[in-house]
């Protein structure tokens, strides 16, 4: 079974396969620390799973406004924190992070490839765009994901 680990230390995903690593990503979490508060910005911890993929017949880099996909002619999103390529919605599972579907916790493309590896995301796990367009289609709706500090 799949399963996905992220560490907020070392800014890494790790995709395993019945627990053995198949795949490692650079990521980037939360400028603003690890919590699960309303409105924080910052990354959450625990269990999740993946409750939604979006974008998978989308070519890599588009660009997406409240999960809907912007069409060549629409205006950019009032933020430097773009939602790319993919997305990987997360829900939590356990009762501190229950709220994380609810603050739009997502894996995703980005903009800034460059601060990949550094904690510089809004709470979101950022991956470069190439990188989040493989993991989506190496995992399934429901897939486990492990975030640790």
């Amino acid at each position: 079974m799949k399963s996905i680990h992220i560490s907020i230390r070392e800014q890494l995903l790790t995709l395993k396969d019945d627990e053995k690593p198949v795949r490692t990503y650079p990521v980037s979490s939360s400028r603003f620390g690890i919590g699960t508060e309303e409105g924080s910005f910052k990354t959450p911890v625990g269990r999740f799973r993946v409750a939604e993929k979006i974008g998978g017949e989308m070519p890599a880099g588009t660009i997406f406004r409240s999960r809907v996909p912007l069409k060549r002619d629409d205006p950019l999103p009032p933020t430097e924190d773009l939602v790319m390529s993919r997305i990987l919605w997360l829900d939590g599972l356990d009762e501190h992070n229950v709220n994380t579907r609810d603050r739009f916790i997502y894996i995703h493309g980005t903009k800034h490839e460059n601060e990949i590896g550094s904690p510089t995301s809004c709470g979101c796990i950022r991956m470069r765009n190439a990188d989040v367009v493989e993991l989506f289609d190496l995992v399934d709706h429901g897939t486990p994901v492990m975030i640790e500090e």
